[in-house]
């Protein structure tokens, strides 16, 4: 049995919050919830959320992890942080003093990740309950409704989760409007005065064809079909939307894992070394703090990636001037913390390889030297976040006069798995109700994966 006691952790916090201020930290109002391994386990098949809608998926993803927690197989995190406005926590109540003392610095990190990183600025976390209890309760009451029932409700559903994530992966990151594409066009006209301007000017501007739907290729395909299939009811264009305001809710944390685990970690470090610990609880944070950013044999540990970055980036700031970290916070994503931070010198203290199939073996196909370092990490890039998805686009709502859907997909070297490209275009065909072609590159060939009422097929060359 743990000795501590709620007004212990109530304590801490007030010294921790001390030295929040003191750094720097801009955070939104926190507020901590204690559970036991049972709600940490539903909390965690609901993706932290305090209230969400039904699906058999939650509820699979439960039995899943506790039958993993039960027999020992995993265990469970020391806690969870919600994206939102008061920012929520819970901490597991088997905690020690000392871990719940790490916890809540290591919280009051992801708080300030969340509230200032730009890929969190559309996430409206001001609104994060109240919208998610917003979309249980309109879940709930189209599977309530008679005329639609659970079975219905569940069909849409598990189309949408499975094609949720071909959208825009970052609303942060904006797209330049049709007006800036023919300014810029109008300005390339004329011969440039700046050689830097040369060199960074955009590409041509490439008129859309105002004959097709969509005018440009659509990443957004739950929201596409939503618009333009004038079969759906109003109750599946409702879900389809749900589904896509969710996958936008998450794609930042997917798309910030390293940096966000690292930053979290980095701080947590920071304030506990600043904290009169009694020896035994100094001790005790050394072996957690070790165990927390370790790395992972066989597998990559964000925590001690993100650390090493942080820690990498703290040497090369001028005296106590951290100034420079918290605008690499403010302005960077996985994707270009790694390109813009991850050094050659770090390359190889992480040890980091490349490695692929050669046969029916795995062989390693690069090492951090001099000529292989680079390859390293853009492989690193390309398997990190959203990068793992393929990007796949609507490209004509009536590619041949009846109806069909025609999708491309932007080939980056990475073939599609056959077998899950049939599903997920079982999941289009069956929102679009008109056939669905799927154009992209297998094994250096051009492909045409078709669904339709005659089934799946795939047509080569």
């Amino acid at each position: 049995m743990n000795e501590w006691h709620v007004a212990d952790l109530e304590k801490w916090d007030d010294v921790i919050c001390q030295h929040v201020d003191d750094i720097g930290l801009s955070c939104f109002p926190q507020e901590f919830e204690i559970c036991d391994h049972n709600q940490m386990l539903g909390y965690m098949a609901y993706s932290g959320m305090p209230s969400h809608y039904p699906h058999w998926s939650y509820g699979k993803s439960f039995e899943k992890l506790k039958t993993l927690y039960d027999h020992g197989v995993s265990g469970l995190p020391y806690e969870m942080v919600i994206n939102s406005n008061p920012s929520i926590a819970y901490l597991m109540r088997d905690n020690s003093l000392l871990l719940q003392i790490l916890t809540i610095a290591h919280v009051y990190g992801h708080n300030d990740f969340f509230r200032n990183n730009f890929t969190f600025r559309t996430t409206n976390p001001e609104y994060t309950i109240s919208g998610f209890k917003s979309r249980a309760n309109r879940v709930r009451s189209y599977i309530e409704d008679p005329t639609i029932g659970l079975e219905r409700v569940e069909r849409v559903l598990d189309a949408a989760h499975a094609l949720s994530m071909q959208c825009r992966r970052n609303l942060a990151v904006r797209k330049p409007s049709e007006l800036e594409h023919r300014a810029d066009a109008l300005k390339s006209a004329e011969p440039a005065k700046d050689p830097f301007q040369q060199i960074h000017k955009r590409a041509e501007y490439d008129p859309p064809d105002l004959r097709k739907t969509p005018t440009q290729p659509d990443e957004d395909i739950l929201l596409f079909i939503r618009d333009h299939n004038p079969y759906l009811s109003e109750w599946e264009r409702d879900l389809l939307t749900i589904a896509h305001e969710e996958a936008q809710y998450f794609i930042p944390q997917m798309e910030t894992k390293i940096m966000n685990e690292g930053w979290a970690s980095f701080w947590h470090h920071k304030i506990l070394e600043r904290l009169d610990l009694p020896t035994d609880l100094h001790l005790e944070f050394l072996v957690r703090h070790n165990q927390v950013v370790c790395p992972h044999e066989g597998s990559l540990n964000p925590y001690h990636v993100g650390i090493k970055i942080w820690e990498d980036l703290e040497k090369q700031c001028e005296g106590d001037d951290l100034a420079p970290l918290f605008a690499v916070r403010e302005s960077d994503r996985d994707s270009s913390f790694l390109r813009r931070h991850l050094s050659e010198d770090l390359v190889r203290e992480l040890d980091l390889f490349q490695y692929g199939p050669q046969g029916d073996d795995l062989v390693v196909t690069e090492v951090s030297d001099e000529a292989g370092w680079q390859q390293v990490r853009d492989s690193l890039i390309a398997n990190t976040g959203s990068n793992l998805l393929p990007t796949i686009q609507v490209v004509d709502a009536d590619h041949d006069g009846n109806r069909t859907l025609l999708l491309r997909h932007d080939h980056d070297g990475r073939d599609l798995h056959p077998q899950y490209a049939e599903k997920a275009l079982a999941f289009v065909h069956q929102l679009w109700q008109y056939d669905v072609v799927l154009d992209t590159v297998l094994g250096g060939q051009p492909a045409h994966l078709t669904h339709g009422e005659r089934g799946f097929s795939v047509q080569t060359g």
